[in-house]
């Protein structure tokens, strides 16, 4: 695959949309072309400076509320930074109107979350079950749910991470974190954290014999 132009910063989204549509495309397809087919399970993660405030503005653009209801410290932030970066998106909320996935990506996105996008997209269509990371990893797939629902039919939560946000994107998803552990790093760490679960819960299940095949009668007697 292409590597994103992460060199090149998307712009100010409170004053004009993040990117272009041709520009949210090509990170889409980036990041739909980087998924092997052969893969078991894909798991997604990021990692950026700020991209918490994009991730809050998806959430509130797909499921509502405003800047205060969806922003959250982030890797730090004080409470007056929390406040300015809902200012943000409520900006950006009133100048990028509602529209479709690609649209809603390309106003207030960044290129690694298209190509998150792209990716859980590519998954789906190869029939491979995505384990989602954080609250950015999880906002990134917002747009495409808010579309088309069924986006989430073969995502699992691997955990739920410290950023206020994220809990209640998962509640609108209808997901249940596999891990609660406080975690904020992001970068696929918590998600990778889960994988020997799933792997457990998969050998239990393929491993474990029926009643018929382990002799156990079915039968129950009654005494009178």
């Amino acid at each position: 695959m292409a590597p994103l132009d992460l060199d090149r910063p998307t712009a100010d989204i409170s004053v004009s949309p993040a990117m272009t549509e041709d520009e949210a495309l090509a990170a889409l397809n980036a990041g739909a072309a980087a998924v092997d087919r052969a893969a078991d399970i894909l798991v997604v993660g990021e990692m950026g400076i700020g991209n918490t405030t994009a991730a809050s503005a998806l959430c509130a653009a797909c499921l509502g509320g405003t800047g205060a209801d969806w922003a959250g410290p982030g890797t730090g932030l004080d409470g007056e930074g929390v406040a300015r970066k809902a200012w943000v998106i409520d900006q950006a909320l009133a100048r990028h109107p509602a529209g479709d996935a690609l649209h809603t990506l390309a106003s207030l996105g960044g290129r690694e979350l298209c190509a998150i996008a792209g990716a859980v997209v590519a998954a789906r269509l190869n029939r491979i079950p995505v384990l989602l990371d954080g609250f950015v990893a999880c906002a990134a797939i917002a747009p495409l749910a808010a579309d088309a629902p069924a986006i989430l039919d073969h995502c699992l939560a691997g955990h739920l991470s410290a950023e206020p946000g994220h809990r209640k994107l998962l509640s609108a998803f209808g997901l249940s974190p596999l891990l609660q552990m406080g975690m904020r790093l992001g970068e696929g760490t918590g998600a990778l954290l889960a994988v020997p679960i799933l792997k457990a819960a998969v050998a239990a299940h393929n491993g474990m014999a029926t009643f018929a095949e382990a002799g156990v009668s079915t039968e129950t007697s009654h005494v009178d």
